[in-house]
């Protein structure tokens, strides 16, 4: 099926509610009819407005909740678990969402949504799901938040949703249980699985009902795919940093015949280790190359380099999945003589890849085939190609001049 709408969320400063809710505002036709909307919804006390807001010199719109007149100031259910105000049980909070007025659709997107929170919140606090409790005031706002997503994305109606990398910051928040690592710890929980980094920027950026969202509704992580954009909205946060505190939503169409699971060859982070070697025999580092490509490394290679006083030396450089990199480094360590790695995030681009098998008279030949940005490419296996060459006594330039694919007729099966 040919994807024609595509919502792109671009999380450079991290995502919370409020922010999620007001980027998909600005793509809205009709904003302030939709906030009456949301306002009918039937959400205990809550009135949701919107207001423009500015960031770095960049206008965009703030969504605003009150709760019985009040704005509440943080969105963790976790940071309020103590306060001496009423709570919420996650089946209360159920309840809440199965009385509203709001479709089937929007319910049970609210009630995975939730799910997610809750179950994290669990597994941080060793507690049972069902004796979470949330303190009320917060969770009246994060369910106008993921309420007011849920109701939006169904308006918005897009084939897929796609989000960059999550920013989660970095450093430490203060909360009622004390001061926790940023990622919050149920933060953390929800974003497994989801390409995630940090920055520079110190402070707390994704918070857990932003990541359920993303977590729930995005189907794919990465760079933007070539699409054409009709609206871009900007959802602002509260917090200012250097860097404009927004998260920005595009929607618009993208190429007919899109893969949902293709979506332009692969993209991806991948981490590069370097470091600069001058008392190694070839033999050793070529062991040391053969070793880590054994053990998960995508690439390795050498460059020669010019060091201090004039010696020669070389740069020993690997790539590898995040997965794999401790693993990568100790045997770096243990294998070659440096004494200290540089390390490198980079940003991948690869085609996807698949191989099959021709038979041909000479047997068996193995062909890979890369596609993905517009392109696609096929070669024929070395090995097979050489293996043919030695048993037919002719070079390998006639075998790929008579076996090159897919001009023979032959039997593909893929592998």
């Amino acid at each position: 099926m040919s994807v024609r709408q595509i919502i792109y969320l671009e999380c450079n400063m991290g995502a919370a509610g409020d922010m999620l809710m007001a980027a998909l505002l600005e793509l809205h036709d009709a904003p302030q009819v939709f906030l009456k909307k949301l306002n009918n919804a039937g959400i205990p006390g809550v009135v949701v407005t919107a207001e423009p807001s500015a960031k770095c010199g960049i206008t965009g719109t703030r969504v605003i909740v009150k709760i019985d007149g009040q704005e509440e100031n943080c969105h963790h259910g976790h940071d309020h678990h103590h306060h001496s105000h009423s709570h919420s049980s996650y089946h209360d909070i159920e309840h809440l969402i199965n009385r509203l007025k709001i479709s089937s659709t929007v319910k049970q997107n609210a009630h995975d949504i939730y799910k997610l929170i809750a179950e994290a919140e669990s597994h941080a606090h060793g507690v049972p799901v069902n004796q979470i409790h949330f303190h009320e005031v917060g969770e009246m706002d994060a369910v106008a938040d993921i309420v007011g997503v849920c109701m939006l994305m169904e308006e918005l109606s897009p084939d897929i949703i796609i989000s960059s990398p999550i920013n989660t910051g970095s450093g430490h928040v203060h909360c009622a249980h004390g001061i926790l690592p940023v990622p919050a710890p149920a933060t953390a929980h929800i974003l497994r699985n989801i390409p995630i980094y940090n920055n520079s920027i110190t402070g707390e950026l994704c918070t857990p009902t932003g990541a359920a969202i993303l977590k729930h509704l995005a189907k794919k992580y990465g760079t933007m795919p070539i699409m054409t954009v009709s609206k871009i909205g900007y959802g602002m946060g509260k917090k200012d940093f250097k860097q404009t505190n927004c998260v920005r939503a595009y929607i618009g169409n993208i190429v007919e015949n899109f893969d949902a699971n293709n979506l332009n060859g692969i993209t991806e982070e991948i981490i590069e280790l370097v470091c600069n070697l001058d008392d190694m025999t070839p033999e050793s580092i070529a062991f040391a190359q053969e070793l880590l490509l054994h053990e998960g490394a995508l690439d390795v290679w050498v460059s020669p380099i010019g060091m201090k006083k004039g010696r020669q030396g070389i740069k020993f450089s690997c790539l590898c999945h995040s997965d794999v990199k401790e693993k990568i480094l100790s045997l770096i360590f243990k294998h070659t003589s440096t004494l200290g790695v540089r390390e490198n995030i980079c940003r991948r681009y690869a085609l996807q890849r698949e191989q099959s098998v021709i038979e041909t008279p000479h047997g068996t030949v193995r062909i890979k085939t890369a596609h993905g940005f517009g392109v696609k490419k096929t070669k024929t296996e070395y090995d097979d190609i050489a293996k043919i060459a030695r048993e037919a006594g002719i070079s390998i330039e006639n075998v790929l001049l008579e076996y090159r694919p897919p001009v023979f007729p032959c039997t593909q099966k893929k592998t």
